[in-house]
């Protein structure tokens, strides 16, 4: 579905992403996982195309996307929930969905899968984003993503600062959208356990480069743990 090939970008004088390739396999939960700074959230951007490629290709089903703008990749089925959610404080939850839907034809009310998955969001439609707590953001900031109807779902550490329990709802909502909707979902991850219980293939990075990659089911035989130790 999403294939990565020889991918480099820079950040002034510094090699960020080093001949990068990687796939995404169709109907999937694919991790990639690796240290702070390694390069992982630049990649997630270049897919997305917020930052140009210096050299590489990014093909989306059969076509070449590296010089799409950005909203021309989530028109052609890419969402992006990125870390840190940048959901709109001063908008409604049901506002801040329905800016989900602009890449779709007069979008006009939030389905109810979007609260099926995360009835929180039903509870508190009304409520401005900026009231609700971190997690019930994150809830926010996925169901946003999932408003513009996507096949490929791209999430940036979605865990990060998130309580326990929500991690958990948000690990069966990422299997759910997989093995029930049929969505292809790209995760970056530091959080092993939640990483390992729910991938399907896996990727890690290191230094801005992939190192390993196979099926989920066999990271601890790999020994992905201890590639991404501090």
């Amino acid at each position: 579905m999403l294939e990565v090939e020889d991918l480099n970008q820079y950040y002034g004088g510094s090699h960020i992403l080093r001949n990068v390739r990687m796939t995404v396999p169709d109907g999937k939960l694919t991790v990639l996982l690796g240290r702070n700074g390694v390069g992982k959230t630049t990649l997630l951007r270049c897919v997305m195309g917020v930052v140009p490629t210096k050299s590489g290709t990014i093909t989306w089903r059969g076509a070449k996307i590296s010089s799409m703008p950005t909203h021309a990749r989530v028109a052609s089925g890419l969402a992006y929930v990125p870390q840190g959610r940048d959901i709109f404080g001063r908008l409604t939850v049901e506002e801040n969905l329905l800016v989900g839907a602009a890449s779709r034809k007069s979008p006009s009310k939030i389905p109810d899968r979007i609260y099926d998955l995360f009835p929180v969001l039903r509870d508190m439609k009304h409520r401005r984003g900026g009231d609700l707590s971190g997690g019930q953001q994150q809830q926010l900031a996925i169901g946003r993503a999932l408003m513009s109807e996507p096949q490929l779902l791209i999430l940036d550490e979605p865990t990060e600062g998130i309580q326990p329990s929500i991690i958990r709802d948000i690990g069966r909502t990422l299997r759910q959208l997989v093995d029930e909707m049929g969505m292809t979902v790209l995760l970056v991850e530091q959080y092993y356990d939640f990483a390992r219980e729910l991938a399907d293939r896996y990727w890690v990075m290191s230094r801005g480069e992939i190192v390993a990659g196979g099926a989920g089911s066999e990271m601890d035989a790999h020994g992905v743990r201890e590639l991404i130790a501090v």
